[in-house]
């Protein structure tokens, strides 16, 4: 039986809204009779700016009222950029759906300069990423790293009243919300690794809800599906939240079988980064695990553990 209504929980931020909008269409093309309506929520993540995520609880707090909204049955599905997902799911709840990735590299985004490469010494730069910011350090040292919090127009807002010189942000955000023209130059993997999942939508049920599983199956992206896997794999083997600055990278040979995944752990300041990469035939699910598994392994036996161990110290 198909569903005759559907409620999906979103953050109210713009971007949010155009994902939330996006699942509702695709899920509309699919059940054209069904009423399919968005529960916009405010979350702790979005209320609290004046801090650094990594010092006020981690990505969970962008999507605790959501799970909130699904737990009390005012909300069927929940949707998530996938990076702000944390990598081990609450009991109860399941990431059902991985849809097709948008472009999951880092933008430069700047008013003044047309790259890293060309910004001179004590140049402003906003991340919110402790990722980003250690491997900017690690490649830019006479950069001036500052950190960054908002929405994105908030974000933008701040750059065009020249409070910084340029920002490092996803050029997925970018590319849905049609600011594009906005991007200076999208920043290679060799000079900004990607987040688990940057650029991926993910979307949250209840576990027990198998219906539900099953009307949201036809949206899921094979190739997607395991290159994230692997992915969050790597991060969650190494406890991965925004506290740590952690970056895991997928791609599919032109075939499409081989997934090569490169990972790597640094510290905040750039000065210790340790990096590992591996590739494998990919065509199922704990393949996608294991490989991510391998990476992972590799990187914890060159000394990940131990400097993970060391941040903040």
């Amino acid at each position: 039986m198909p569903p005759t209504k559907l409620v999906i929980a979103s953050r109210e931020s713009r971007l949010a809204m155009w994902q939330a909008k996006h699942v509702q269409a695709l899920l509309k093309g699919l059940y054209p009779q069904c009423e399919i309506s968005i529960l916009g929520m405010t979350t702790r993540g979005d209320q609290i700016l004046d801090k650094s995520l990594s010092k006020i609880g981690g990505k969970g707090l962008f999507i605790k009222e959501l799970e909130t909204a699904l737990l009390e049955g005012r909300a069927d599905l929940a949707v998530h950029s996938l990076k702000d997902v944390p990598m081990e799911m609450p009991d109860g709840f399941e990431l059902t759906a991985i849809l097709e990735r948008e472009d999951p590299r880092d933008a430069f985004v700047s008013n003044r300069y047309d790259s890293l490469q060309q910004m001179p010494a004590g140049s402003q730069v906003g991340t919110s990423s402790l990722r980003r910011e250690s491997q900017i350090r690690k490649k830019f040292p006479h950069l001036n790293i500052v950190p960054l919090r908002g929405n994105l127009d908030t974000r933008l807002a701040k750059l065009d009243r020249g409070e910084f010189d340029a920002m490092i942000l996803a050029v997925a955000g970018l590319t849905r919300l049609e600011l594009s023209s906005r991007i200076k130059a999208k920043i290679a993997p060799e000079d900004s690794l990607p987040a688990a999942g940057q650029g991926a939508l993910g979307i949250e049920i209840l576990a027990q809800k198998t219906d539900v599983a099953s009307w949201l199956a036809p949206l899921r992206d094979v190739l997607a599906t395991f290159q994230v896997t692997a992915e969050r794999q790597v991060s969650r083997r190494l406890g991965g939240s925004c506290e740590i600055p952690i970056a895991a990278y997928a791609t599919w040979d032109s075939y499409q079988t081989q997934l090569h995944l490169k990972a790597l752990v640094a510290n905040t300041d750039g000065t210790h980064l340790i990096e590992a990469k591996a590739n494998a035939k990919v065509t199922d699910f704990y393949q996608a695990i294991d490989l991510g598994d391998l990476v992972a392994n590799q990187l914890i036996a060159d000394g990940a553990q131990a400097l993970i161990a060391n941040l903040g110290k």
